[in-house]
């Protein structure tokens, strides 16, 4: 009886042991498929911007999950096996690295700058549209060619950033006839009374003669010569429009040594 007795205690505990590892074992079986389901997504979600790493995930968890249902049986050769598939995922790691890392350098390199744009090979109404596209690029989206027959001086009209009413006078030149007095006298009687400017300039591919410089920085006309309009089109020089108002510079006080043209 009393032996009896001791049998049926014994076999009571083992019972109870075998349910609670039983219960152990699909906690953690739930936590298992809950990790791998995060790793999943995580994995698809990453796969359209990098399929290379992607793929090498997958390997490392197929690698894995290989290493877990092989241990058992045999312990040294799927070792061997997922060492080495790990070794191939780290090399598939490297050359995706490898492919992003040119990608991005590819896409940072500076483009190149564009070629200077050569005023002097322009007809004059070519020209009035070149430095109409300058303002609408600077600021004036509302800037347009005006000129023509009865023009009274005004080639481009537009209005500034700050609200003031610009107007350019295009004087498509060649180097060895420079715009005179005469030139700047007809403009000035016109852009202030007639267009009501609030910003005046003359542009030419060519150069000014002293007079006209003169007479220019008497009435606030802005005058660029072909160096200054390259340096305007190519970003080394401001908008003329935010010039300090004397016919001998372009720039502001920081640049008041730099002259349109001599005299």
């Amino acid at each position: 009886m009393g032996i009896r007795a001791r049998g049926g205690k014994r076999s009571g505990r083992r019972t109870e042991f075998d349910v609670r590892r039983t219960a152990f074992g699909f906690v953690l079986a739930g936590i298992l498929l809950a990790g791998g389901g995060l790793a999943l997504r995580t994995a698809l979600r990453s796969a359209e911007r990098h399929p290379v790493a992607a793929v090498a995930l997958a390997v490392l968890l197929v690698a894995g999950t290989v290493a877990l249902l092989r241990r058992r049986r045999n312990r040294r050769r799927t070792a061997r096996a997922a060492a080495a598939v790990v070794e191939t995922a780290y090399d598939v790691v490297d050359a995706a690295l490898e492919e992003v890392a040119r990608d991005e350098v590819q896409v940072t390199e500076p483009l190149p700058p564009p070629p200077p744009v050569d005023y002097a090979a322009m007809d004059p109404y070519e020209f009035e549209e070149a430095v109409a596209a300058l303002c609408r690029r600077d600021g004036c989206p509302d800037a347009e060619v005006v000129g023509g027959a009865g023009d009274l001086g005004a080639d481009v009209v537009a209005t500034t950033p700050d609200g003031r009413r610009l107007v350019v006078q295009c004087k498509r030149y060649t180097a060895d006839n420079k715009v005179g007095s005469q030139d700047l006298q007809r403009f000035g009687g016109t852009c202030y009374v007639v267009h009501e400017a609030d910003v005046a300039v003359v542009v030419t591919t060519s150069d000014y003669t002293g007079p006209a410089l003169e007479y220019a920085e008497q009435c606030g006309i802005l005058c660029l010569g072909l160096d200054e309009l390259t340096a305007w089109s190519e970003g080394a020089a401001p908008s003329p429009w935010y010039a300090t108002g004397s016919a001998e510079t372009v720039a502001g006080p920081e640049l008041t040594e730099a002259p349109l043209s001599a005299p």
